[in-house]
């Protein structure tokens, strides 16, 4: 294809412009290991009171990027998080910050009360009270260990002990990797029904883009160590066009330039357009809102860039 680069990074100077503020503002972010660029001059902001999914393919830089913005490792370039340098104001950011890796995480042999002892007695802001109102409602009780838990068990469990956080940066990294559809659905769900408001900002790492779709506000990819997307899913909606394309309209179709296509049975074609007149597109076919899965298909390949 030869369409226009996907990028749509803003200026993270400009983020101070946002009435709601930013959370996170990274410019010329650069990370390399022996054999990898793992951030490459990236740039990106994350604005307040979001739920933003930072997307991307294993080894794109997903969890690089959050471990420059969690202090843990050295790196060129700007990052401000919570108005403070990772780098230096790592103590002092981590107050204000929670940051949860996949269920996994979580020792077998631990027991259910060992586990609240543990968070609340590394993050200031845990509230025993709260992650205890949560659990009353479970079938888990105290003195049991996580490897007699089921899956949904510690679902329950791990959900307590986030939303018990009164953090205004929650970091989950892969938070469901390893769970059943219907776990995973039910984590999602119960953090935005019992845990998200207007004070708070999510930041989502993921490859699984089918089951976070519905929850975000705001959507990153990242590929090769740079955000090739950053917009708001409002913003998605409107600029993203799938025309399911009959033969006799192909050619014309692909004179408009589309992003991506994709073959279908009976000599149809799908086709996505960025930016293109919806009343135009209609002419060569059904049109329909991509799926972000299929939006991200599409930029992984990378034909465009």
């Amino acid at each position: 294809m030869n369409a226009a680069p996907l990028t749509t990074d803003r200026d993270p100077d400009l983020g101070n412009a946002r009435a709601t503020g930013t959370v996170v503002s990274a410019s010329h972010l650069r990370k390399a290991y022996k054999n990898k660029v793992a951030l490459d001059d990236t740039a990106f902001e994350i604005p307040a009171g979001r739920i933003v999914g930072l997307i991307g393919p294993n080894g794109a830089g997903k969890t690089t990027a959050l471990k420059a913005m969690l202090g843990l490792i050295p790196f060129e370039g700007h990052m401000s998080v919570l108005g403070r340098d990772p780098r230096t104001d790592r103590d002092e950011l981590m107050r204000d910050v929670c940051f949860i890796a996949d269920v996994a995480v979580l020792p077998r042999w631990i027991r259910v009360s060992e586990a609240i002892e543990f968070v609340a007695g590394v993050h200031p802001r845990f509230d025993r009270a709260r992650c205890e109102r949560f659990l009353q409602g479970t079938q888990l009780k105290p003195r049991m260990r996580v490897r007699e838990l089921s899956k949904g068990m510690i679902v329950q469990l791990h959900l307590a002990l986030v939303m018990a956080i009164d953090a205004k940066l929650l970091v989950l990294d892969e938070p469901t990797l390893g769970l059943d559809i219907l776990y995973r659905k039910q984590f999602y769900q119960r953090l935005l029904e019992d845990y998200f408001d207007e004070d708070k900002t999510i930041l989502i790492t993921t490859h699984q883009v089918e089951e976070v779709e519905h929850i975000l506000t705001d959507v990153m990819f990242i590929r090769d160590g740079k955000v090739v997307l950053n917009s708001e899913m409002d913003v998605v909606g409107e600029r993203f066009t799938e025309v399911l394309v009959n033969a006799d309209q192909a050619e014309a179709a692909r004179a408009l330039k589309p992003l991506d296509e994709r073959a279908l049975p009976f000599g149809k074609t799908v086709m996505l357009f960025d930016g293109a007149p919806r009343e135009q597109l209609a002419g060569f076919g059904e049109t329909r809102t991509p799926g972000l899965a299929d939006l991200f298909v599409a930029t992984m390949k990378g034909t465009y860039a």
